[in-house]
């Protein structure tokens, strides 16, 4: 006798729980912020009823295999609790029961799903989580919408595969690319498990230790998903993702535009469209979309994208109080972990960089980004074992990777090649930026010729990654990389143009009078 499918929706109180799609929605339409480690701690209790929960029941189930005390569990707690708007004094969902553990304060029920109910706003596959290998330092960092379905899922397959891949870590990455295969098994055409197979894969070029035979059947499966249903945004949204993380800037953009034109109501594809024309150095026009996107509680880290665009836009005092606040509720986030110390090393901030780095990496959320920033401020104390030690970890995290190569090449964590290698390596990044590269790959080359001994050739190249849209004039102007070309005049035109160009953005802002509120105070 096969066991019964685990629960799809539950009721807790006011809150509707739909566990494939990791989503809490209060009575009243409201979408509340539980995701991660918060929501699998949440499913974990519902599925316990009102029986008080153990500590080392839950780090088993929660955190399994990696080894966290029970002050972990609290803070977990602390910021579920948070994020579903209960407090610990007068609790309505969640419990502490002293000595014991937790408990939910009222009886979960389950719920069948409400096959003539709307769907819910899906969210959209990530922007190019690469170019946080190839951009580790810049204000413009990429967010990430968790990979979800965008089609309803009706096996108990295409569940469970979906809540792993919404966790966000490697192995659970994995067990969905598990799960995705074994349904594909057996219904090879099941259009739901080819996008989500599709979206795993980049995932795993994406953040993990993938390469590009990843993005190739990430884009195949997307392909053949469009060959069928050609109007499928979701299919649309996923072919870009692909596009996404294999570095193909203009066929992302694209497909996300498709994806959004196909469904206007792909607040993911449009946040993701946005992230790139930031890239490129349409700010604005950035800005705006993010504040078009319609149900902003459904795309994760939203606000980060929009601090981003504040940052670049001179507002900094609003986009600092978004990067803090995030720091502050995601500690198991490597993008909130990554923001926050980045903007205050860009705004040369070093000291609080250091300590806002040191406690981002003592969360336990290993990201080669991280490592390659503490490289950076390990070489502005001139401290060389450390920014050795540090890009070495970078290297073992990211194999693949470029940036992470060209920077232990630079601190000397591994012998550089010859001067002829060098050139060679960055007239092949150089050369992508006429056709719509990310334009981060004009500074690595830069970068790569100023170690091969052509300061006057780097400098050149870094104009034109300027002309290509690159606009983080913060990071250059801080980061210890760029030392050798920083008393050539050619440097600071190239620092003028950024900021002249960022200027006619904020123009453009102001003209349009579309600015959050927090940047309309600050700017007061």
């Amino acid at each position: 006798m096969s066991a019964d499918p685990a629960p799809a929706y539950y009721r807790l109180d006011d809150l509707r729980i739909d566990v494939a799609r990791q989503r809490v929605v209060r009575d009243g339409g409201h979408v509340l912020d539980v995701s991660g480690l918060s929501f699998r701690l949440l499913h974990v209790l519902l599925g316990q009823g009102t029986r008080v929960v153990g500590f080392d029941e839950l780090i088993e189930r929660v955190w399994a295999p990696a080894h966290v005390g029970e002050e972990t569990v609290t803070q977990r707690v602390r910021l579920l609790r948070q994020a579903l708007g209960d407090d610990g004094r007068q609790p309505r969902y969640l419990r502490s029961v002293r000595g014991q553990g937790y408990q939910l304060c009222s009886e979960p029920s389950v719920e069948a799903a409400t096959p003539h109910a709307a769907p819910a706003t899906p969210r959209s596959p990530a922007p190019r989580i690469a170019a946080l290998l190839v951009l580790p330092l810049l204000g413009g960092l990429v967010w990430w919408h968790w990979p979800r379905p965008e089609v309803p899922a009706v096996s108990p397959l295409l569940e469970r595969a979906a809540y792993y891949a919404g966790i966000g870590q490697a192995a659970n990455n994995e067990r969905a690319i598990a799960l995705y295969r074994q349904r594909l098994q057996e219904s090879p055409d099941d259009s739901t498990a080819q996008l989500g197979l599709s979206r795993a894969y980049s995932a795993r070029l994406c953040l993990y230790s993938g390469n590009a035979d990843d993005a190739a059947q990430a884009q195949a499966l997307a392909e053949a998903v469009i060959a069928r249903q050609p109007e499928s945004a979701a299919a649309h949204a996923a072919l870009a993702y692909a596009h996404d993380c294999h570095g193909d800037i203009k066929a992302a953009l694209a497909g996300y535009t498709r994806a959004v034109q196909l469904d206007p109501a792909a607040d993911g594809s449009r946040a993701s469209a946005a992230y790139l024309q930031a890239r490129q150095g349409r700010i604005a026009e950035a800005l705006a979309a993010n504040l078009d996107v319609r149900a902003p509680d459904t795309v994760r880290f939203l606000e980060l994208q929009i601090a981003s665009n504040l940052d670049l836009l001179g507002y900094a005092a609003a986009a600092e109080a978004r990067y803090r606040r995030s720091f502050q509720l995601y500690p198991d986030n490597v993008f909130s972990n990554l923001a926050w110390p980045t903007f205050l090393y860009e705004h040369g901030r070093i000291d609080e960089a250091q300590v806002a780095l040191t406690e981002a990496l003592s969360r336990g959320t290993a990201h080669a980004s991280l490592d390659l920033l503490a490289a950076e401020l390990a070489l502005l104390r001139r401290d060389a074992d450390a920014a050795r030690e540090a890009v070495q970890q970078a290297r073992a995290l990211r194999p693949h990777a470029s940036l992470p190569e060209t920077m232990a090449w630079r601190v000397g964590a591994e012998p550089s090649p010859d001067a002829a290698t060098l050139r060679a390596r960055a007239d092949v990044l150089r050369s992508g930026l006429a056709d719509g590269a990310d334009p981060f790959e004009g500074v690595e080359a830069a970068l790569l010729q100023t170690l091969a001994g052509d300061r006057d050739a780097a400098l050149g190249t870094l104009d034109a990654a300027v002309t290509a849209g690159f606009r983080n004039a913060g990071y250059l102007r801080v980061s210890p990389l760029f030392a050798d070309l920083r008393t050539a005049p050619a440097f600071d035109a190239a620092l003028r143009r950024i900021d002249t160009a960022l200027a006619g953005e904020r123009a453009a802002v102001q003209a349009s009078g579309r600015l959050p509120d927090d940047a309309v105070t600050a700017s007061r």
